[in-house]
Parts: structure tokens; C-alpha cells; sequence
């Protein structure tokens, strides 16, 4: 590999690192074989933990279990047995759950694409059991989501997520709303959009176009097509700092899958994400062996692709939770400008812009007639103001 982007793997743990020799024998189709001397002094316990927080269960199962199991202790092997069956079982109740669902909204002429969960295993996996899955995670049309609403409710889903809005800003910066239904254990997140807040992407329409038939049940399921799935996974996993392996190997499984890459590059590139799919590719190729083909070197040209793939081993280094609230100070800033070096110049300046568009925090500190809510525009910059000075104030 050109030395230019290679990224020093020593920074990180050395059980990661070993959970990573696990994970690029799996996706090779080989034994991962080792010296005795790799587990000297390896802490089981936090490679247990490492192993759940990245959600690569079943890929190290797989793994250890075919190996000599003088080298693993019987508790952990064990652990990781009950994690694999216990996530079958859930990826079979999902799935059920994923067709249930695909027919219902289909009889209803609601056209909806699963982003992951059991249709996404089958397709890049080959087997269901082999990725970890929490919820269903669906696409639609931002026109069908009161109708998709009134079918979940009666369903006996419940919604979620109610978050504060003025003047109609969760459409832009919100991008799904969850349901959960309490007997069956179940969460689906429902879609809107791939990303949150200002961004490039495709619409629905062209999505639905572009769109994949899953294999998976019986009545059609449908997922995105291998480039925009590609372009999904890399802003998705991008935005969580890669925190997660789960979001890397999938990244490995469809570059090993056969891809227009040509369209693929001219894909990102439109929507301004070029680089974003350059840093999912040297992360993937430095930690978990991904071969890459001339085809993709557009993306990985120049150094802010390698300067992004850096960045993000500041988030598996520590096994970061950006889910568990209030983050540390320091994760926090890191994460906003993390968050910030991923747009482009166009975004980063809309964004600094958004900031000029009113807060549902405004309305609270200001009640206005509905009528009224357009001079929350020209108030905002002074009630940015005090409540800065007013939070220095408490400080």
C-alpha cells in the first residue's frame, strides 16, 4: 500500500486490533491463525466489550469457534455464542417484521427502500446471522409519512420521537422519526431523508428508480442500488466518526460486491461526497484488508480523503458512545468539528448560514403568534446574543 495512506493501527487497542485480524479472515473466507504469544495478556473482558460495542458479534463467532480453543477462554466463547443466537433469533423476527411491513405500505401505494437491517445482511453477507441489527430502518417519501403514521398507529406502534419545530425546519433538520411497539420489541425509524440537516442527495424519486429487489422474502422487498447504498453507508458511517466496525465492514462487503464504480464516482462527486467515500475506503482498506481496484483511486487521491480516515481513529481508539448523552466536553468538540470537516465548501457555508434560521429554543424563550413566526428571523441574532450571555452569566 502507498505509504501515503497507510494509517498507524498501533494507536488503537490490542484487542481491537485483533478483533480486526478476526474480521479480515472472516470476510476472506480464511482462518485467522495466530501464535500463542498474540494472547498473552490480552484483557478478555474488554475485548468482550469491544466486540459488542462495535456490533461484530457474529463475525468473530464465526471466527473463534473455529479455532484452538486453547487460545480462548470457555466463558468467552460461550458469550459469544449466546450473542450470536440471540441475534439470529431477532434477525429472524425482523425480517418477518421487514415483509409485514413492505406489504402493508405497498397495498397502500406507499413505495418504501429498508436502508439496512435483515434485506442488507442478505445482500452483502449472504446470511442474515452474520451482521447485528437493533431496528428497521425505512425510506419514503416525505409526502406519504401522515398516511405511513396512521398505519404504524394502527399496528399499535407508537411514535417516538416528538421533537419541537418552527416553521416547518424538522424537515431539513431532522431526517426520520422511530416507533416503537412495545409487545413485539420492535423500533423502526422512518425516513425522510438519508442524512440530517443541509445536505447533497438524491431524491426519493431517483432512489426508487435506481432501487434493488432483496432476495430475502417472498413478497418483493426493496432496497437501494449497490451506488447509492455505497454512498449511504460511507456519509452514514462518516458521521458517526466510524465509531462502530459494523458500519466498516459493511463498507468491505459491497466493495467486494460487483459495482459500477464509474457511476459510483460520478455519484458521490455530484453530491459532493467524494471525499467521504474516499475516507470510508483507505479506513477500510488500512484496518480490514479491503481490496481496492484502480477504478477507486479517484477517491482516494489527495490528502483529505487519508486526513478523514486519520480523524476517525480518534473514535474507535477510545470505543466511543456518541449515542450516550451528555458526551465528555472533549468528545463533543471533537465531534462538532469532525462533523464540520465532512461538508464541503458549499455545505459549510450553509450551515453557518442555518444558523440564521429560527430554533423551536426561540419560540420558548419567546412565544409568538403562529402568524407571527417569520420575525423570529430578524430577532434571531439578538436572542442568539442573550442566551450567550446569559449562559456566561450562570457560569
Amino acid at each position: 500500500m502507498n505509504k501515503e495512506l497507510s494509517l498507524d493501527a498501533t494507536v488503537l487497542p490490542k484487542e481491537l486490533n485483533i478483533i480486526l485480524s478476526f474480521i479480515k479472515s472472516e470476510s476472506e473466507g480464511s482462518l485467522c491463525s495466530f501464535d500463542a504469544d498474540v494472547f498473552t495478556g490480552i484483557n478478555w473482558s474488554l475485548f468482550l466489550e469491544l466486540i459488542r460495542h462495535h456490533r461484530i458479534n457474529p463475525y468473530i463467532y464465526k471466527q473463534i469457534k473455529r479455532i484452538d480453543k486453547a487460545y480462548i477462554p470457555v466463558y468467552v466463547s460461550e458469550e459469544l455464542r449466546r450473542d450470536y443466537q440471540q441475534n439470529t433469533f431477532r434477525m429472524l423476527r425482523l425480517s418477518a417484521e421487514m415483509e409485514q411491513l413492505s406489504k402493508l405500505l405497498s397495498n397502500h401505494n406507499i413505495e418504501v427502500l429498508f436502508l439496512k437491517g435483515p434485506a442488507l445482511a442478505a445482500d452483502l453477507y449472504g446470511d442474515i446471522s452474520k451482521r447485528t441489527c437493533s431496528d428497521l430502518d425505512i425510506l419514503i417519501s416525505i409526502d406519504n409519512l401522515d398516511r405511513a403514521h396512521d398505519l404504524l398507529v394502527a399496528l399499535d406502534y407508537v411514535k417516538d420521537d416528538y421533537f419541537s419545530t418552527v416553521l416547518n425546519d424538522w424537515k431539513w433538520r431532522h431526517h426520520h422519526v422511530t416507533y416503537m411497539h412495545s409487545q413485539k420489541n420492535t423500533k423502526i425509524e422512518i425516513h425522510w431523508k438519508l442524512n440530517p440537516g443541509l445536505s447533497y442527495e438524491p431524491t426519493f424519486a431517483e432512489l426508487w428508480e435506481r432501487r434493488k429487489k432483496s432476495s430475502i422474502a417472498s413478497f418483493p422487498v426493496y432496497m437501494l442500488g449497490y451506488e447509492d447504498l455505497f454512498m449511504f453507508l460511507a456519509s452514514h458511517g462518516a458521521r458517526h466518526g466510524w465509531s462502530r466496525l459494523r458500519w466498516l465492514v459493511d463498507i468491505d462487503r459491497i466493495v467486494r460486491h460487483p459495482m459500477n464504480w464509474e457511476k459510483e464516482i460520478v455519484c458521490l462527486k455530484k453530491y459532493q461526497m467524494a471525499h467521504v467515500g474516499g475516507q470510508a475506503l483507505v479506513l477500510a482498506s488500512n484496518l480490514l484488508a479491503t481490496p481496492l481496484t484502480k477504478e477507486m483511486n479517484t477517491l482516494i487521491e489527495g490528502k483529505r480523503p487519508v486526513h478523514l480516515a486519520h480523524a476517525a481513529l480518534f473514535y474507535m481508539k477510545q470505543m466511543i458512545h456518541l449515542h450516550r448523552e451528555p458526551l465528555p466536553d472533549d468528545v463533543a468538540r471533537y465531534h462538532k468539528h469532525h462533523l464540520f470537516s465532512l461538508m464541503s465548501i458549499q455545505l459549510k457555508l450553509l450551515h453557518i448560514l442555518s444558523f440564521l434560521y429560527p430554533y423551536p429554543m426561540d419560540v420558548e424563550m419567546l412565544p409568538l403568534p403562529k402568524n407571527l413566526h417569520f420575525l423570529y428571523f430578524p430577532l434571531r441574532p439578538f436572542m442568539w446574543l442573550w442566551r450567550k450571555t446569559r449562559r456566561h452569566s450562570w457560569s
